[in-house]
């Protein structure tokens, strides 16, 4: 194993989750398994490149479960791994932040699209 030196044990933690759309992905499959074309469907913003870039990573961090169905054309399905399960606290803490914070700036939830991850703040 490398050696390597952190300032800060949060740094570790956001060298795994850091950026913009690893905890987006990770919020997604605690919801449960989705394939490829879930995700982008569910992130649209994400180019493709990006979303396989960000699951290559999270997949060799151990956070995430890669299952491949042999089946034509082959189907690909990804879902949190037992150590990626113990980021959900970390997930909810930050989704629940975020949920404050844009009703403090925004005071309403109207620029939250409409799915799964939202539902529970429909008035």
């Amino acid at each position: 194993m490398k050696e390597k030196k952190y300032n800060i044990s949060v740094e570790a933690t956001l060298e795994v989750i850091g950026g913009k759309w690893k905890c987006v992905i990770l919020c997604h499959l605690t919801h449960g398994r989705k394939r490829t074309s879930e995700l982008k469907r569910l992130m649209p913003d994400i180019t493709q490149k990006m979303l396989t870039q960000q699951l290559r990573e999270l997949e060799a961090d151990g956070v995430i479960r890669r299952m491949i169905y042999q089946e034509v054309p082959p189907r690909v399905e990804y879902e949190l791994s037992e150590y990626g399960e113990s980021l959900r606290g970390i997930l909810d803490a930050l989704c629940a932040w975020g949920e404050q914070h844009i009703c403090k700036v925004y005071g309403s939830y109207d620029v939250l699209d409409e799915n799964v991850l939202n539902e529970h703040l429909k008035s």
